[in-house]
């Protein structure tokens, strides 16, 4: 749990040390098991050093033994990550898998590739980490915004048929958006096809700052369900470029015609 509370505070144990006056050797021992009995006073002094609070509780409190138990598991599976000396990586520095080329900050250049791993051009290590700061602040901030935005549809002066769809956080902010409309077959083809039905994305915003977090999927994804359950047989979308592969990352197929994409410009 210290360990949780110190990659919170992104705090190595020489610095944890340097700020709560308790040796660094003590931190490791505590950390490491070695320790199994801490002073109060040295547990105390290295909470509050790490920005945390010290609460106590009953055996028998239910929440407080959840968080404690789902605290644990995290640490244990961190602890399982070693290098190849077979040394624990520090926990501060927030270790991940290495499933992507891009999840490397060693392979600058991995944008340039689409090899699969078996073909990558460098030996890539299994796990990695962000020694800058300022970049583990900033992917600890959008993971947290990631699991705080929630999708939701407006409806307030949108025509029927229309779709507008919001990715917000709890403060109300908008962080993204969707907007579709549906259409009748009838029109497209000039016959009578019953009741046929489809929508057509008119397209998807994700602020700058917050993409490749999946907040564009859980909106295509939401509207899927969305016109499920309304009728239409299928959603069309007019794409190009990064946009065609982002469709079909999220389900989409190639469709077998080929319009032509037409622009007046005015005078």
């Amino acid at each position: 749990m210290l360990r949780s509370l110190r990659r919170q505070a992104d705090l190595s144990q020489r610095e944890l040390a340097g700020l709560s006056g308790v040796p660094q050797s003590t931190v490791a021992r505590i950390e490491s098991g070695q320790s199994t009995d801490p002073r109060f006073q040295t547990v105390h002094r290295l909470i509050r050093a790490a920005g945390g609070r010290l609460r106590l509780a009953s055996a028998n409190d239910a929440a407080s033994s959840c968080r404690c138990e789902d605290a644990r598991r995290e640490v244990f599976q961190d602890d399982t990550r070693r290098d190849e000396a077979g040394r624990r990586y520090p926990a501060h520095l927030d270790v991940r898998k290495v499933r992507r080329l891009k999840d490397w900050p060693g392979a600058w250049w991995a944008y340039s590739y689409t090899l699969p791993p078996d073909r990558w051009p460098l030996r890539v290590p299994e796990v990695t980490y962000d020694l800058n700061r300022g970049r583990r602040d900033e992917r600890r901030l959008r993971e947290r915004i990631r699991d705080s935005v929630r999708i939701r549809r407006v409806t307030d002066g949108v025509p029927d048929g229309c779709w507008r769809l919001l990715a917000e956080l709890p403060d109300g902010d908008i962080v993204g958006e969707l907007r579709a409309h549906e259409r009748s077959l009838d029109l497209l083809v000039g016959e009578d096809w019953g009741d046929q039905r489809e929508v057509v994305l008119d397209g998807v915003l994700v602020t700058p700052g917050l993409r490749l977090l999946g907040l564009g999927r859980r909106l295509v994804t939401r509207l899927a369900e969305e016109t499920r359950l309304a009728g239409p047989s299928a959603v069309c979308a007019t794409a190009e470029f990064g946009g065609v592969d982002f469709l079909l990352a999220c389900g989409y197929q190639l469709d077998g015609t080929r319009p032509a994409t037409l622009r007046l410009r005015q005078p």
